[in-house]
């Protein structure tokens, strides 16, 4: 089954503890984690034939290029792959995914696919992790293991990384999160791994600041001091140190932010969390002229100037009139107009001419934190005769430089073929790409995390010799990165040896017994797709619901034929009230359902969350409750709400059957309210469009009997609802 490759030694010995047990594999940058993949997806479909295998990745480039190597390596027909995108329509995966047998997904859409009940995990003997380390807080791979764990007749879990993080906590919540029951570690030094590892030179170049830098650097440290020295004035909590971090000011915001959530208001907390605003605003600024440039600098400074003439935001107001950010922004300007740039570009363009010119054919990728300094480096490298660079940045953010995922993909494939000779790249080549042949990798400037530093330095040293060179201003913050980022390391690869000694081994978890996967009754709720990453709705599949992603016209979730639910939180519900949506989703839940409810999530004061009156709101809650006659329902978290449901979905449907629609089947009197309600079941319909319709065609026959052109005479009606619409009516029907 396997063509064109043969297995290291250290995968065969890293193989034979994934067939056993859910694996965590620890592998350095370029060893062949996918090579262990691709070992053991064999394994499973010798044992399990008619069985799939999931490979996820976190993005579309990684998903293809994993891909690409199994299609490579594997004697199976291409028509048995599948590659699962945002781009790949719900319907057509769903198509996919019953008639092939190994499918490359990225997680986000698989997650919908499996809330959604497109997909079955039944049938799958592997799912494979990459990047394992993002394993953590919410993201999609936890929710896809825990479901897959929960389904799978046959669940076997690998989990690759280069990089699981220095903090034991963490890599604790990676391995519980995706099920893992041993880990597999090989460092560069391990004697099975030394052999293939090809040496990487690194170099660290320092630089020193220009002394109108630092002119300018003082003028925003005044700065920050000022709102440091305001913020001391308060009892909000601030230590006292010579030095704040970002970390230290997040860590601060978070804590006043949850005073104001249980309706502490008062000024001292309210000002405190404006002058932490400003100071994060000054500390973004300082690294910009530490370890960027004056033009990524001068981009953000006009950014907030800008801002400040539209927002209403006082952090930005204050910032902007402060005289040290004055100083500094007029400074900044001068600069940027003589085209002054960053000692680090100088070193750049040198080391990047000198690789070009002494060895034909050679490729280079440059890592740069922030994309406004990377367009800066492509510009100042395109100067250069021999160079020919391009940048690779993630998708398009608002007034940023993007590019799609087909096109991240083209312009890798270039790289590789060398079309052009350096890649400028952002955080989003940090992630296991495959580009076989680089010369040399470039920091611009050093980072404090271990996972990306050893991502960055991995992409070159894979075939021969590599070399990493990272640049860095002397007494920065740069400096204080290089150490934290060395420190974190060695602390990973201690933590990681120290966790594989005393891992409790799980039982060994055996194949599930088939009367497990024998359908059983389920209750069933319809939701609104665009409540589909909600947790209420992960919640709702951990009970067993059987739950239906659909368009609704009113209502969030609907439990019966008779029972919607308008689900908020408490943030939520008071904007609802400010800007009168609420009003409106009460009038069409009770026009629609005979027992509409509304459910109020969160644990927050509800009256400290905005500014309005208290009356404002106790006033709703009478109207909602006495003039409409919905019962309000308060839950504390996502669990309580979930429970709620599902416990009035049950007791609906023991009464009146799980037959039965997302659309409104409340009871009808008027010959009016009966016509719009038929109208409305069309499909892309509602009871929106339903009386703009009624009111064209006069009747429902004439309705029914109108050409495509004449439906689409009515607003928003467009080809797509009107072909709809004549396929309802006209097509034959099709039972069971």
């Amino acid at each position: 089954m396997i063509k064109d490759f043969k297995p290291r030694l250290y995968q065969e010995t890293v193989l034979a503890t994934c067939v056993e047990k859910n694996t965590l594999v620890v592998l350095p940058t370029g060893m062949g984690k996918t090579a262990v993949a691709l070992l053991l997806s064999v394994q499973r479909l010798n044992n399990y034939p008619r069985s799939k295998i999931l490979f996820l990745a976190p993005t579309k480039p990684l998903v293809e290029q994993h891909m690409q190597y199994f299609k490579k390596h594997l004697e199976i027909e291409d028509d048995k792959f599948a590659l699962f995108t945002g781009n790949v329509k719900p319907e057509e995966r769903q198509k996919l995914w019953n008639n092939m047998q190994l499918i490359f997904s990225t997680p986000q859409g698989m997650e919908n696919d499996i809330i959604s009940s497109r997909i079955k995990l039944e049938d799958v003997s592997l799912v494979i992790f990459d990047e394992a380390h993002r394993a953590t807080g919410d993201y999609a791979y936890n929710f896809i293991a825990k479901q897959y764990d929960k389904l799978a007749k046959y669940p076997k879990i690998l989990a690759l990384t280069a990089s699981p993080g220095s903090e034991l906590e963490k890599i604790n919540e990676v391995i519980n999160n995706l099920f893992i029951e041993e880990v597999e570690v090989r460092t560069d030094e391990d004697p099975d791994v030394k052999p293939y590892i090809q040496e990487v030179k690194t170099d660290w170049v320092e630089v020193e600041l220009p002394p109108e830098f630092i002119e300018i650097k003082k003028f925003l440290e005044d700065c920050f001091k000022t709102k440091i020295n305001e913020l001391k004035n308060f009892d909000v909590g601030l230590r006292n140190a010579n030095y704040y971090s970002k970390r230290d000011l997040l860590g601060l915001q978070g804590q006043l932010h949850g005073q104001i959530a249980t309706g502490d208001k008062n000024f001292e907390v309210l000002k405190s969390i404006s002058l932490l605003a400003e100071a994060m605003k000054v500390q973004h600024a300082l690294e910009l002229i530490e370890t960027q440039g004056i033009t990524p600098l001068m981009n953000y400074l006009e950014k907030l100037q800008m801002q400040a003439v539209t927002t209403k935001v006082k952090a930005v107001q204050n910032l902007i009139r402060d005289l040290n950010f004055r100083s500094a922004f007029i400074k900044t300007k001068t600069l940027a107009e003589k085209n002054v740039d960053h000692p680090k570009m100088s070193k750049l363009k040198e080391f990047v001419e000198d690789i070009v010119n002494k060895e034909e054919g050679a490729k280079i990728i440059v890592f740069n934190q922030y994309r406004d300094n990377a367009v800066k480096v492509v510009e100042e490298l395109n100067k250069i005769d021999t160079i020919v660079a391009k940048i690779f940045v993630g998708q398009v953010k608002k007034g940023t430089t993007g590019l799609s995922q087909k096109k991240q993909i083209e312009l890798l494939k270039q790289f590789r073929e060398g079309v052009f000779n350096v890649l400028v790249s952002t955080s989003v080549g940090e992630e296991g790409l495959d580009i076989p042949k680089v010369d040399m990798v470039i920091f611009y400037e050093p980072i404090p995390s271990a996972i990306r530093h050893i991502q960055r330095r991995g992409r070159t040293g894979r075939l021969e010799e590599g070399k990493v060179v990272i640049l860095m201003t002397k007494n920065t913050r740069d400096e204080a990165y290089r150490w934290s980022a060395f420190h974190k390391e060695k602390r990973m690869y201690k933590t990681l040896s120290d966790l594989k000694k005393n891992l409790v081994i799980k039982p060994q978890r055996k194949d599930k017994p088939l009367d497990q996967f024998i359908n059983q009754e389920k209750i069933k709720i319809f939701v609104d797709h665009r409540e589909k990453g909600s947790s209420v709705v992960k919640e709702l599949l951990e009970k067993n619901v059987d739950l239906k992603l659909e368009k609704i016209e009113s209502g969030d979730f609907i439990l019966s034929n008779r029972v919607a639910v308008e689900y908020k939180n408490k943030f939520d519900f008071v904007d609802s009230i400010i800007d009168g949506r609420l009003l409106q989703q009460l009038k069409m839940l009770k026009r629609s359902y005979e027992r509409p409810i509304v459910i109020v999530e969160g644990i927050e004061d509800i009256y400290s969350l905005r500014k309005v009156h208290p009356n404002a709101i106790q006033g709703m809650l009478a109207t909602i409750a006495i003039s409409y006659g919905i019962p309000i329902m308060f839950t504390k978290n996502f669990r309580e709400s979930s429970n709620i449901m599902a416990i009035i979905a049950k007791r609906e449907q023991e009464e009146s059957g799980k037959d039965f629609t997302p659309h409104s089947e409340k009871r009808v009197s008027s010959l009016k309210e009966q016509q719009e309600y038929l109208v409305s079941a069309l499909p892309g319909i509602g009871i929106t469009l339903a009386k703009p319709l009624l009111e064209k065609f006069k009747t429902i026959k004439k309705l029914i009997n109108a050409s495509v052109d004449s439906l689409k005479k009515v607003d928003l009606i467009g080809e797509k609802k009107a072909k709809a619409i004549k396929d309802v009516v006209e097509k034959n029907y099709k039972g069971e």
